[in-house]
């Protein structure tokens, strides 16, 4: 099969996937609403750093971004796919969207890696950086918002806000890891980069 992220041209297929990764964002996004056992300790698992991730690792740094950009900018116009059902230009002011920002950047960046060294070592260690990337600019964003427009809880600071990042960050790092493995499978089948 012809790999396709050497002209980064859009093909259908190429359309198709970039989809199905928006879609799957979106899934993520709610995913305790269809399955409410996946909340430990009031923290609730979604999956949008994961998918995020694993569509730059599988269709490539530009495309991952670009099916991210997707699910940004279909939230924003104002369907209801970010967390809690949320949607709306509005969302832009939560402190959390900055999370959803960095999904862009975090997909470009795995890509860049798995299209560089395209090696097992590699799709893993291109999904934790784009992970802790997600985690820095995410955490910021979040404590900038707090501090500048949003209501921040009385005596926040930078450190607290990085203390919330804590309960989900063993399931996070847990994830990029599988991430990694599984996009290095998935290239194995689908060749959409080149695999050594």
């Amino acid at each position: 099969m012809e790999t396709v992220h050497k002209t980064q041209s859009f093909k259908t297929i190429d359309l198709i996937y970039s989809a199905l990764f928006a879609t799957l964002i979106m899934i993520g996004a709610n995913i305790t609403s269809f399955v409410p056992f996946l909340t430990v300790g009031g923290v609730p698992i979604t999956l949008q750093a994961f998918f995020a991730i694993l569509a730059g690792l599988v269709l490539g740094s530009k495309k991952g971004a670009i099916a991210c950009a997707v699910y940004m900018f279909i939230g924003l116009a104002g369907a209801p796919v970010f967390s809690k059902f949320t949607g709306g230009f509005s969302a832009i002011l939560l402190p959390t969207f900055g999370f959803i920002v960095t999904f862009i950047i975090s997909a470009y960046i795995a890509g860049k890696i798995a299209e560089k060294f395209q090696t097992r070592l590699a799709y893993i260690i291109g999904a934790l950086i784009a992970m802790a990337v997600n985690y820095i600019i995410g955490t910021t964003w979040m404590y900038f918002a707090y501090t500048l427009w949003a209501s921040a809880p009385e005596g926040f600071t930078f450190k607290m806000a990085w203390l919330w990042m804590i309960p989900p960050m063993p399931k996070d790092i847990i994830l990029s890891i599988f991430a990694g493995f599984f996009a290095y499978r998935i290239q194995k089948i689908l060749k959409i980069l080149p695999i050594k």
